[in-house]
């Protein structure tokens, strides 16, 4: 972590790349948290499972890209039972709410720090199958069941946790969300609202006036309401 006020902010925030390790030319994780990862890659692979990511870090650029697509209406939003529904039907608060169910703010989202992951495994999939990231996938019936019981089972031996295991009021269920305690925990307590409405209101996020007004009840529930590390995770660095 950087000992820097200003150098620690711009990674909460998403607007930095420094402390990054790129795995590939997509793939950029926490510089710290790599043995940590190729540890609980190695012990997936013993069990056949090929666990691989499919969204790593995410800038604030990245993240504001995405929110707007969604608020535009240029990309579909999805209710809890994963069914599409119409931006033009929902005053501004409403949409916001429906976004944030599953696409946090920028400035807001836990990929900005590098530490956390959404993970599959692309050998339980068919060749020709498209990944979706929805909670069905990762269900007794799905595709991807074995990597999700795996998970839930091994992943607090390399400090890594579920952050959204369940639904709480806030953000949805994310069985493929991978958090690591040990620096996750340090990026949550940083945390800091006013940085966080300062960044927003210099940018250009659709929705702008009615995020601000409601940046306090947002925050509680979506940004600081997640589920809790296991008390057997790992919170030491590997």
């Amino acid at each position: 972590m950087p000992t820097s006020n200003e150098s620690h902010s711009a990674q909460v925030l998403g607007q930095t790349e420094q402390h990054l390790y790129y795995l590939n030319e997509r793939v950029a994780i926490h510089q710290e948290m790599k043995n940590a990862f190729n540890a609980l890659v190695a012990a997936a692979n013993t069990a056949n499972i090929d666990l691989s990511i499919a969204s790593g870090f995410r800038s604030f650029d990245r993240q504001l890209m995405l929110w707007n697509n969604k608020f535009s209406g240029k990309t579909p939003i999805k209710n809890i039972a994963g069914e599409s529904i119409l931006a033009a039907s929902l005053s501004p608060l409403e949409l916001t709410h429906s976004i944030l169910l599953y696409s946090a703010l920028p400035g807001a989202s836990r990929h900005h720090w590098g530490c956390d992951i959404d993970v599959y495994a692309p050998n339980l999939l068919a060749d020709d199958y498209q990944l979706q990231l929805e909670p069905w996938e990762y269900s007794a019936q799905g595709p991807l069941a074995k990597l999700s019981a795996w998970l839930v089972k091994y992943a607090h031996q390399f400090g890594f946790f579920l952050p959204y295991a369940s639904f709480q009021g806030g953000v949805a269920s994310e069985p493929w969300h991978l958090s690591y305690a040990p620096l996750a925990q340090q990026y949550q307590q940083a945390f800091d609202i006013e940085r966080l409405a300062k960044a927003l209101n210099n940018s250009t996020i659709l929705g702008k006036d009615v995020i601000i007004k409601n940046l306090d009840d947002i925050a509680k529930r979506y940004i600081n309401n997640v589920c809790a590390a296991p008390t057997n995770v790992i919170l030491t660095k590997q």
